[in-house]
């Protein structure tokens, strides 16, 4: 049996999926969750050998927990589901250890397939969203602009970012400005939103 660890915030596409994937013979869903911070703990209880995740978790700290996820469990299959609009999280999830992507669009045969194709040892990405992450915009942000929205993107006051980088408060202002101005954005929030989107905040 192929032991899958399903993990998507959407309870009713959640259920749809462990529906579908409980059919098949050789698949068994082992655990299903709506958050990414509980499947390292799921897995250590009920080891995988496929982790299918939704790309939407891997905003903010879930690039982090997939990496713990990969290094503590290294014989388990990652598979990422993401829909054509999120190409810079799949940029970023492949610099990590992902050894799948398939479309939210795909058929659920495809999933299946992929699901047993990554067991095997291959690894499988979805041709539209390789387009799509090919043609994904690149940052227009300097090194150092990214670093200030970066730390900006924990929410804490701009006094707290210069003390951070070691800046003045009024440099910190300046590189919130031309963040803006570059990005498009109205403020530091949709500024923020808009890179870990695009994929360029690390």
């Amino acid at each position: 049996m192929i032991r899958i660890l399903l993990v998507e915030p959407m309870n009713l596409l959640r259920g749809a999926l462990t529906a579908t994937l409980s059919l098949e013979e050789d698949l068994e869903v082992v655990a299903d969750l709506g958050v990414l911070d509980q499947a390292l703990d799921m897995a250590r209880a009920v080891p995988p050998d496929v982790a299918v995740v939704d790309v939407a978790l891997l905003a903010g700290d879930g690039l982090a927990t997939l990496a713990r996820l990969t290094a503590e469990l290294p014989d388990c299959a990652i598979l990422v589901l993401a829909g054509p609009d999120e190409p810079g999280l799949l940029n970023r999830a492949l610099d990590l250890r992902v050894d799948g992507v398939v479309g939210t669009q795909a058929a659920p045969c495809e999933l299946v397939r992929a699901i047993r194709r990554l067991v095997r040892g291959e690894r499988v990405i979805d041709a539209q969203l390789a387009v799509a992450m090919v043609a994904a915009p690149r940052s227009p942000l300097s090194r150092r602009e990214l670093n200030v929205l970066s730390v900006a993107a924990s929410g804490v006051p701009s006094t707290e970012v210069a003390a951070e980088l070691h800046l003045s408060d009024g440099t910190v202002r300046n590189y919130i400005s031309a963040i803006l101005r570059k990005t498009g954005a109205r403020n530091r929030l949709e500024a923020v939103r808009l890179a870990e989107g695009a994929g360029w905040l690390r």
